[in-house]
């Protein structure tokens, strides 16, 4: 099983130090392109500015592949901006530049709605499926879940916010857990891929 990260923009060098605690070397892939799109199994969408990594999708010609491989079934952990990108619905933003979106999770994110960079702040979270001790979520200019649909099911929550949903094989975080140095989150995405569907 390949894992790749989609290299665009963004906390790039993160998740692949995460992911390499995780996989062998030669299951990760650094996805810039179609070709290396096609030998991907999972795919990681960092964290970063969500309308540059749209932009940049587009230029380097993914768009229409990543859509073709979403509607297929590949899984996903899309943080921070990554969800963002595979939201159903975004609730406009302040600056009205909101980027196009996969819309393959059945949520409403509202953009950077937890504050500016200066505002960025760590909470413990509840993750479902992980033993205490709670999870430490790094927030960074991070998206707000505004409403989940019925097709997702919340998998994380601040205070009893959702900040973390699952829709089938494709998880949406609000957070950061390749800041955290905390492998739980990833650790269980990768178990989740060796059950069958």
């Amino acid at each position: 099983m390949k894992i790749g990260v989609l290299a665009l923009q963004g906390d790039v060098p993160e998740h692949l130090r995460a992911w390499g605690s995780l996989v062998r070397p030669s299951d990760l892939v650094v996805v810039r392109g179609s070709d290396d799109l096609a030998r991907v199994s999972a795919l990681s969408l960092p964290g970063g500015e969500s309308t540059t990594i749209a932009r940049l999708i587009e230029q380097s010609g993914l768009w229409a592949p990543l859509a073709a491989r979403f509607r297929d079934g590949l899984p996903a952990l899309a943080t921070c901006a990554g969800l963002v990108l595979l939201a159903r619905t975004l609730a406009p933003s302040e600056s009205g530049r909101d980027p196009p979106t996969f819309g393959v999770l059945d949520v409403v994110v509202h953009r950077n709605d937890y504050g500016t960079q200066r505002e960025s702040f760590e909470a413990p979270l509840d993750v479902l499926g992980l033993a205490p001790p709670p999870f430490l979520g790094v927030f960074i200019r991070s998206p707000r879940i505004v409403s989940v649909g019925p097709e997702v099911t919340p998998i994380a929550w601040r205070d009893g916010e959702v900040v973390g949903v699952r829709g089938g094989r494709i998880w949406g975080l609000a957070f950061h857990p390749e800041l955290s140095g905390d492998l739980r989150v990833h650790r269980a995405f990768l178990s989740s891929l060796r059950v069958p569907r």
